[in-house]
């Protein structure tokens, strides 16, 4: 069983900065691709920015140089550093990662979720 936790969401006005972390426990033995993924009411969840094993990054076209994506293996966790932040990016922010259990099994889980408001 794997567990991720994120945090760091809340109330930011627009321009504003957050910085949301995730931290993967359990029974990991490695992990591949760690991710962070956004929803609104009615709409389904859409990627927002990727991070391999190895370091590479991909971004949604609509936060692309105004958020970052960074992953600390040692510690498992991944961080989304998001600046100049808009009201459309308003959602609930969700971690996601795949990988290998200590059996050798692949595996892929979701956090819980964050609240992300931005409004004057």
């Amino acid at each position: 069983q794997v567990q991720l936790v994120e945090s760091g969401g809340g109330l930011v006005e627009p321009g504003g900065s957050l910085r949301l972390s995730c931290a993967a426990s359990g029974s990991i033995s490695d992990i591949n691709n760690m991710s962070w993924y956004r929803q609104t009411p009615g709409k389904q969840r859409e990627l927002v920015a990727l991070i391999t094993r190895g370091g590479s990054t991909n971004y949604a076209d609509s936060v692309e140089g105004r958020f970052t994506i960074s992953r600390d293996n040692a510690k498992k966790m991944v961080y989304l550093q998001m600046n100049s932040l808009k009201p459309e990016d308003t959602a609930v922010y969700y971690c996601n990662a795949d990988g290998w259990n200590t059996w050798g099994t692949r595996w892929t889980y979701w956090g819980q979720g964050t609240q992300v408001t931005v409004s004057s």
